[in-house]
């Protein structure tokens, strides 16, 4: 997940995110323009790295899909949605989300206060979800293990990866 806090350390955490991984580009805040440029710069290195690149928000060109989209149309790309309780569960799996970002799993400085599922709700939430899971809030490469039997697809970060 990319996120305005990461500053510089966006670019080494894309160059240190495994071949095959996942970006989420959120960048919400900046203008349309700065926004599109920081894009672009992201996107070659998402190809340059082989890594899957998914646009929040807005459509966003070479995106190889988007997250949070309610596009159930053809030719959408990969689709994931932002996941907190029950009913955004279900709500994912009609719309035919190709998986679902859980979250906040533990307690994360990008919802300060927010309750956090820990892994017990995080287990009775995802439990034959019949969809793949992502596990987000909090993580780092210790706590992505500790769920790995609660059957997780992956983990994503912002925090774990500018450490």
């Amino acid at each position: 997940m990319t996120d305005p806090r990461m500053g510089d350390g966006l670019w080494r955490a894309l160059e240190r995110l495994p071949r095959g991984a996942g970006v989420v580009f959120r960048h919400y805040q900046l203008p349309k323009r700065e926004r599109g440029e920081l894009y672009a710069r992201v996107r070659r290195v998402a190809r340059r790295r082989h890594l899957v690149l998914l646009a929040a928000g807005p459509r966003l060109p070479g995106a190889d899909g988007q997250h949070g989209a309610r596009n159930r149309g053809p030719n959408r790309g990969l689709v994931t949605w932002p996941v907190h309780n029950r009913r955004d569960l279900v709500a994912a799996r009609r719309a035919g989300a190709d998986a679902v970002l859980v979250s906040p799993v533990f307690p994360t400085r990008s919802h300060p206060g927010a309750a956090a599922l820990g892994w017990v709700r995080f287990g009775l939430l995802t439990r034959d979800s019949g969809i793949p899971v992502i596990a987000l809030g909090g993580m780092d490469e210790r706590r992505a293990r500790s769920l790995r039997l609660l059957g997780v697809h992956g983990w994503a970060g912002i925090d774990a990866w500018t450490r």
